[in-house]
C-alpha cells in the first residue's frame, strides 16, 4: 500500500505569516503588524473629513459615467479635455468608485491600501538584506514621514507612484541577486506603470537602477548588458503604450491633452511634466516658473526651509551620514555583495530625488517629496544598523564617534524644526522636550556603553536614539492624520508662514457622501453655500445659484457650461454632476478651445452657456481673446438677478448662445 505524503498544512503557513520566519526574533512579526496597523490608522483616520483634490476627483467621477473618459483621463464625461497627468491612478480610484459607489472613502481607500502596502514592501526589502531590526526602523520611519501621511490621505496620484516604484525596486534587487532576466523585466514594467501615473517623475530612480544592476548583478558582464537592453525595451513599451495609442487617435475623436502645447501626450511628457518641471520654462503653462510659491526657492537648502523642513527633512542628516558610513564599511565586499547593492540603490534613490526636487525651478509642490521618503527610511534603518554594529564591535577607532555624532546632529536639527512651530500646539512642545532629553540620553548612553563595554547599555541607548529620531515626525504625522487635508497642496503640521503650510492651504472641495456611480456627488460640495465652485479665470464667481440656473436651462446640451480653467470646471462637475468644459486647462492657457470649435458646439446644440471675463481665458491670448470678443458680441448676457443671486448687475460673466448665434 502506497502512502502519500500529506500536503502542507495551511495552519502552519498561517502561523508563519503571523509569527514570521523561524529564524526571526519573536518580536519581529508582531512589530511589523503593529506598524501596519499604525500606518492604516494614520492614513485612514476620519476619512470623511478629508478634502481630496477636486481636479482629480472630478476626473474620477467623469470616468464613472463614461468609459471613454475613464480611458483618456478626461476631466469631464463629455471628453473635451484631459487632466495633465496619465490616467493610471485615476483608473485605480475609478474602479473603486465603480465597485463601491462614488464618495470620499471610495476614492481614498486605494490610496490607504497602497500607502500601507508601501510600508510592508519596504520592510520586506530591507529585512532581506539587513535583518528585522533595520526593516522595523525603516518601516516605522516611512509610516511616520509627515508628508507621506498627508498625501496618502488624499486623491493625488503620488501614493500609487511610490508603491509602483517600490515594486520596481523589489524586482530589481531580485534580478541582482539571481542574475536572471525576468525579474529585471518586471522591474521595468513596474516603472512603466509608474510612468503612466506621473510620467517623468517615475524615471528619477532609473540611473540608480541601471548602475546597481550593471555593477552588482550575479552574472557575467555580457549577460548584464544584454539583460539591461531587454529590460530597457520592456521599460519603453510599458511606459509608452498609452501615450502611443492616444496620440495615434485623431484629435477629433478624443479629448484635448491638457497641459500640452500641441494636443499630444508626447509634448506633455517632454514639456509640462518633463523639462518644464526642472527648468521652469514651458510655453504651455505660465505658472511653471512660480514653484517657489509652493515649496520655497530652488536650491540645495530647499528641503530644509520653513515650508519643506517639517515635511521631509527630519531624517535627512542621519540618512546621509548612514549612507556614507555604510558604504565605507562594505567597501571591500565582493562585487555582487547584496548589502552594498541595496545601499547603492537606496542611496541613489535618496540623492537623485533630493537633487531633482531641490533644484527644480518649475512648479513644485511639497507633496512631491513623498517619493523620496522610501530612500531616506531605508537608509535610516539599514545604514543605522550597520553603523551600530561597527560602533558596538569597535570596527575602528574612528567609527566609535560616527553613530553618536549622527544621532546628535539629527536631534539638534529636530529641535530646530520644532522650535520653528513653537506655540502651535502642546504636541510640538512635548515632542521638542522628548527629542532634547532622549537625544542627550542616547548619545551619552552610546558613549558610556562603548567605553564601559556594556552591550546592553548600548542597545538601550540605540533604542532611545530611535525615539529621538522619530518623535518629531510622529508629532507632524498625528497632525496630518487628525486635521483636514487639502487636496490642492496637502501638507502636515502647522503653518510656518509659507504657502503650503498647514494654516495657509488654498481652498478646495471634495465630493462627499456615498452617491452611486452616475448620481450627483453629495455631501461637502465645492459650490455649496454660495462660496462658489471657484473663481473663473476672468474673475467671475460661479455660485451654487448659477449652477442651479444652468441645470434648469441646460436644454439638452451635452455640456452644462464652458469656463476658463480646470479648477472652476472640476468644482462645477462635482456639484452639478454634469459635464463642464474647461477651455484653457489648469491655468487657462491651454489652446483646447478655438473659436471654430466653439461655434461648432454651439451650432450643434451641445453647448449653450459660457462664462467669460476681463482676464484669464480670452484676455489677450490669441484665439482665446477672439472667443471672448465673439461671445460678448453674439451671446446674450445673463443678469445675476436671473438666478436669484440678490444682485441686479446687468453682467455676471455668463452668456447664453444658441444655434442661430453661430450663424
Amino acid at each position: 500500500m502506497t502512502t502519500l505524503a500529506p500536503p502542507p498544512a495551511p495552519a502552519r503557513t498561517g502561523r508563519r505569516r503571523a509569527t514570521g520566519a523561524p529564524e526571526d526574533p519573536r518580536w519581529a512579526r508582531p512589530a511589523l503588524w503593529a506598524i501596519l496597523v499604525l500606518a492604516t490608522a494614520l492614513y485612514a483616520w476620519n476619512l470623511s473629513s478629508v478634502t481630496g483634490n477636486t481636479f482629480y476627483d472630478a476626473a474620477v467621477y467623469s470616468g464613472t459615467r463614461s468609459w471613454k473618459a475613464f480611458f483618456f483621463g478626461a476631466l469631464d464625461s463629455g471628453n473635451f479635455i484631459t487632466v495633465d497627468k496619465p490616467p493610471f491612478a485615476l483608473w485605480v480610484m475609478g474602479l473603486s468608485a465603480r465597485v463601491f459607489g462614488y464618495g470620499t472613502w471610495q476614492l481614498t481607500l486605494p490610496m490607504v491600501a497602497v500607502g500601507t502596502g508601501s510600508v510592508a514592501l519596504l520592510h520586506r526589502l530591507v529585512k532581506r538584506d539587513f535583518g528585522p531590526v533595520a526593516a522595523t526602523i525603516a518601516a516605522l520611519a516611512l509610516t511616520l514621514t509627515p508628508i507621506t501621511v498627508a498625501i496618502t490621505r488624499d486623491t493625488n496620484p503620488d501614493p500609487v507612484l511610490v508603491f509602483l516604484m517600490l515594486l520596481g525596486a523589489a524586482a530589481l534587487l531580485k534580478a541582482v541577486r539571481t542574475g536572471r532576466l525576468m525579474p529585471l523585466v518586471w522591474s521595468a514594467v513596474a516603472i512603466g506603470f509608474a510612468f503612466n501615473t506621473k510620467m517623468m517623475q517615475a524615471y528619477v530612480v532609473l540611473p540608480a537602477f541601471f548602475l546597481v544592476y550593471l555593477w552588482a548583478a550575479n552574472t557575467s558582464l555580457g549577460r548584464r548588458v544584454r539583460n539591461l537592453a531587454v529590460g530597457t525595451l520592456a521599460l519603453v513599451v510599458s511606459s509608452a503604450w498609452w501615450m502611443v495609442v492616444v496620440d495615434l487617435i485623431p484629435a477629433s475623436s478624443r479629448p484635448y491633452i491638457g497641459g500640452s502645447t500641441d494636443n499630444t501626450v508626447w509634448d506633455l511628457v517632454i514639456g509640462y511634466n518633463g523639462f518644464g518641471r526642472i527648468f521652469g520654462a514651458s510655453s504651455s503653462v505660465g505658472s511653471q516658473g512660480n514653484g517657489a510659491s509652493f515649496g520655497g526657492s530652488a536650491g540645495l537648502y530647499r528641503m530644509f526651509n520653513d515650508i519643506m523642513g517639517g515635511q521631509i527633512s527630519w531624517l535627512i542628516p542621519f540618512a546621509a551620514v548612514a549612507l556614507a558610513g555604510a558604504l565605507v564599511l562594505r567597501g571591500r565586499a565582493p562585487r555582487t555583495d547584496p548589502q552594498r547593492a541595496a545601499l547603492v540603490l537606496w542611496g541613489g534613490w535618496f540623492v537623485l530625488h533630493y537633487l531633482t526636487f531641490s533644484l527644480a525651478e518649475g512648479t513644485f509642490h511639497p507633496y512631491y517629496v513623498t517619493a523620496m521618503a522610501p530612500g531616506i527610511a531605508a537608509l535610516a534603518g539599514a545604514g543605522g544598523v550597520l553603523l551600530y554594529r561597527a560602533f558596538r564591535d569597535g570596527a575602528s577607532a574612528g567609527w566609535g564617534w560616527v553613530l553618536p555624532g549622527a544621532v546628535a546632529v539629527s536631534a539638534v536639527w529636530a529641535v530646530v524644526l520644532l522650535q520653528r512651530v513653537s506655540g502651535s500646539g502642546t504636541v510640538y512642545t512635548v515632542a521638542e522636550a522628548v527629542v532634547g532629553v532622549a537625544g542627550a540620553v542616547s548619545v551619552l548612553g552610546l558613549l558610556a556603553g562603548r567605553f564601559m563595554r556594556r552591550r546592553r547599555l548600548m542597545g538601550l541607548a540605540a533604542l532611545t536614539a530611535v525615539v529621538t529620531l522619530l518623535a518629531g515626525p510622529a508629532a507632524y504625522a498625528v497632525s496630518a492624520a487628525t486635521s483636514g487635508t487639502n487636496g490642492t497642496n496637502p501638507t502636515a503640521g502647522p503653518s510656518t508662514g509659507g504657502m503650503g503650510g498647514g494654516g495657509q492651504r488654498p481652498s478646495g472641495g471634495a465630493p462627499g457622501g456615498n452617491a452611486p456611480s452616475g448620481d450627483v456627488p453629495s455631501g461637502t460640495r465645492p459650490g455649496a453655500g454660495g462660496t462658489g465652485g471657484g473663481m473663473d479665470g476672468g474673475g467671475t464667481q460661479v455660485s451654487s445659484e448659477m449652477i442651479s440656473y444652468l441645470k434648469k436651462h441646460q436644454d439638452g446640451a451635452a455640456w452644462l457650461v464652458a469656463v476658463a480653467t480646470d479648477q472652476t470646471a472640476s468644482s462645477i462637475i462635482l456639484e452639478s454632476g454634469e459635464p463642464v468644459i474647461s477651455m484653457g486647462g489648469w491655468s487657462g492657457s491651454d489652446d483646447a478651445m478655438t473659436l471654430a470649435k466653439l461655434k461648432s458646439l454651439v451650432k450643434a446644440g451641445k453647448l449653450h452657456y459660457i462664462v467669460v471675463g476681463d482676464g484669464g481665458q480670452g484676455s489677450g491670448q490669441g484665439s482665446n481673446s477672439e472667443i471672448t470678443a465673439w461671445v460678448k458680441k453674439h451671446g446674450t448676457a445673463v443678469k445675476s438677478s436671473a438666478y436669484g443671486s440678490g444682485s441686479t448687475s446687468t453682467s455676471s460673466g455668463l452668456y447664453r448662445l444658441d444655434a442661430s448665434d453661430a450663424g
